[in-house]
């Protein structure tokens, strides 16, 4: 009987028009010119049709309807209401009407009998069925609360009956008038007949609806089977957190058919947030670290557009139901219908996705962040959802604090570095020379940590993409435009060990005695003109344009040809590199007499980030980079530059100059050459 209550709640909303069910009345025409009065049908006629429908019916979904109709007509009542009873496998009933055509096109009156009235007075209701025990009279009930909430006139008298199948209550059947009538014995009885067919034909509807909910359940069970997979592939796999948690919230709300996913994290800004009383909002910062829409994957994109937004936690009522609910999920049906005096940040969108699903990432007390997933309508979310959401929340929660763990490890440990470099300068008081071989031992080994971790870095990748790459050709069945793709991967990966090897023995050849370099004469800005073409197409690419600024009388320069473009190319790729997106980078070239030494000044000149003083004394050092920046190198660029500036007897510079009005900087790499060579220099 709760299913049944269920039922009446879904179906409170009124329908515009009284219903019309019935589309294919063409079907049951045959039934009009060969029925006759009730009192002259057997039961066992009205029982064959009965049959016949449920026989050649091809919809399932209308044979009640054609049931209905049929009795309708036979009875010669006003109307038939055929309400299925729900069981553990709906959480719906099933009712289709059939009203005469007279009664179609009648408003609704303002005031209609109430069910509690229909049993009060027994002339209106009666049963067909007796003795009646007090679960059929609240099964009848229901049931007319349900069918009958839509009728175009007032009730004034039933005749229902409920139908037993397999020892259970399945469905009722009841015939209505709207003007008072005394129901005879005769038709009690038809009807009494026509109940065990009519229970048939109720069974095989719950049949159907049964294998639909199956068919739907063993979906949905694939989707979160496959969902929980990919968890424990992204869990096992080296992916960086936040690119892991992009991919578990793109993987989750795809999975459960959400229009919107959202992982946010939380940064405390108050220290003693542990320690506030419960139901108190604490200071703290939200950011969007990973978002999956069904509008941008429908256009072909993955752009999120809310990707590392932040909003203060005390301006969002939706993220404060969490911590009001102690950590529990929250669900909105339509948050638009919320009366919060602080309304949910902006980025939810919540007028476009009303309804909202958030579950906290909570571990020992502490809320993490929220995964929420939104819809653009209203959605039940079944209880196998939540707990495979729930249960993602976990997974979410341990791999961050992981992560933090691992972070505040790194950070015990510098903080423990710094306390004994501490103290190896108090004692490098007392102990001079002590503190001078430690002090080197110590840039040493640093030396030497860099070193390996850049070289392995850029060792291991290469190789274990070449191995990847490997292993998968050997895979049986491979298509050959994957070969191909594997093949180029290989080649690829190769290129960079070579590029990487021939770097490193250049910078040892430049660094050990070596012959003077072997110059010619060249046409400067034929040559530099020649290096800024070859690099548009690579600064176009990441939204950059060159400027070239020349002499008008074109420069001669006696020099080596190779270690000059090879000092341009690195130089630009840098520029490239660390360039601000949509800015230009500028390459100029002047003639210049110092001392009365001839000297050409090249000048490449970029907007990015700025280059500190302490950055720039090390710049130029073998495997040293700049701090703050993550951009994929081995730190050997700069250092190559150097040593073909000094094998051509010139020099190189670099100045950082902030702009004004803005956080980025202008950053010139200024190159100083002879014009001429000297031949009394060895």
């Amino acid at each position: 009987m709760v299913l049944l209550s269920k039922g009446v709640l879904r179906m409170k909303k009124r329908l515009s028009s009284p219903p019309h069910y019935l589309d294919h009345t063409d079907r049951l025409q045959p039934y009009q010119g060969e029925l006759m009065q009730h009192q002259e049908e057997s039961a066992r006629q009205l029982v064959q049709k009965i049959n016949q429908i449920i026989a050649n019916s091809s919809a399932t979904a209308l044979v009640l309807q054609e049931i209905a109709q049929l009795l309708g007509v036979v009875f010669q009542v006003d109307c038939c209401c055929l309400v299925s009873v729900t069981g553990e496998a709906s959480d719906e009933a099933t009712s289709s009407n059939w009203c005469a055509d007279k009664y179609l096109g009648l408003p609704y009156p303002e005031e209609m009998f109430s069910m509690e009235q229909l049993l009060m007075h027994s002339p209106v209701l009666q049963c067909a069925a007796q003795p009646l025990n007090i679960e059929d009279i609240s099964l009848i009930h229901n049931s007319l609360v349900i069918g009958c909430q839509y009728l175009p006139l007032p009730i004034k008298a039933v005749l229902a009956i409920p139908t037993r199948f397999g020892g259970n209550n399945n469905g009722v059947i009841s015939l209505i008038k709207f003007q008072p009538y005394d129901w005879s014995e005769s038709e009690k009885q038809l009807l009494k007949e026509v109940e065990s067919v009519c229970a048939i034909a109720f069974s095989g509807v719950a049949q159907a609806q049964l294998i639909a909910h199956q068919q739907q359940y063993q979906q949905k069970s694939n989707q979160h089977q496959s969902l929980i997979k990919q968890l424990t592939i992204l869990s096992r796999s080296n992916l960086e957190l936040n690119q892991m948690l992009q991919l578990v919230i793109a993987s989750t709300a795809e999975s459960l058919q959400a229009d919107r996913g959202l992982l946010i994290l939380l940064k405390y800004t108050d220290p003693l947030f542990r320690t506030q009383a419960k139901k108190q909002i604490p200071k703290a910062k939200a950011t969007v670290i990973g978002e999956w829409a069904r509008e941008t994957q429908s256009k072909g994109t993955s752009k999120p557009k809310t990707l590392n937004e932040s909003f203060l936690l005390s301006d969002c009522g939706l993220c404060q139901r969490a911590f009001m609910d102690s950590g529990k999920a929250v669900i909105f049906d339509d948050y638009t219908d919320q009366n919060d005096t602080s309304p949910a940040a902006g980025l939810f969108a919540v007028e476009e996705l009303p309804a909202v699903l958030l579950i906290p990432l909570e571990t020992q007390g502490k809320i993490l962040g929220f995964l929420i997933l939104q819809q653009s309508v209203i959605r039940s979310w079944q209880q196998a959802e939540l707990n495979l959401v729930e249960m993602v929340c976990a997974q979410v929660s341990n791999a961050i604090i992981q992560s933090q763990t691992l972070r505040q490890v790194q950070t015990l440990v510098d903080e423990r570095t710094a306390k004994l470099q501490s103290s190896l300068e108090l004692q490098a008081k007392l102990h001079e020379r002590t503190r001078q071989y430690v002090e080197q031992l110590r840039k040493l080994n640093e030396l030497k940590d860099e070193f390996l971790s850049n070289m392995s870095d850029r060792l291991r990748y290469p190789l274990t993409n070449m191995l990847m790459s490997i292993r998968n050709l050997r895979l049986p069945g491979i298509a050959p435009e994957r070969q191909v793709r594997y093949m180029d991967i290989l080649e690829e990966e190769c290129t960079k060990e070579i590029n990487l090897i021939n770097d490193l023995l250049t910078l040892q050849k430049l660094e050990s005695p070596h012959e003077a370099p072997q110059l010619e004469p060249i046409d400067l800005n034929t040559r530099i003109q020649d290096i800024a073409a070859s690099f548009e197409k690579k600064l176009a690419e990441k939204g950059l344009k060159i400027s070239v600024d020349l002499p008008e009388d074109s420069l001669k320069l006696q020099t080596e040809l190779e270690s000059f473009d090879r000092i341009l190319q690195e130089l630009l790729t840098n520029a490239c590199k660390y360039s601000q997106h949509n800015t230009i980078v500028h390459l100029e070239a002047a003639h210049r007499v110092d001392q009365q030494i001839d000297q050409v000044i090249i000048k490449v000149t970029n907007t990015g980030h700025a280059i500190s003083e302490e950055e720039a004394t090390y710049i130029f050092d073998k495997f040293r980079r700049g701090k703050g920046r993550w951009t994929p190198g081995t730190g050997l660029g700069l250092a190559l530059v150097k040593s073909l500036v000094q094998h051509l007897n010139g020099a190189i510079a670099v100045e950082s100059v902030q702009i004004s009005d803005s956080e980025q900087s202008e950053i010139c790499f200024t190159l100083t050459l002879p014009q001429f060579s000297d031949e009394s220099k060895p």
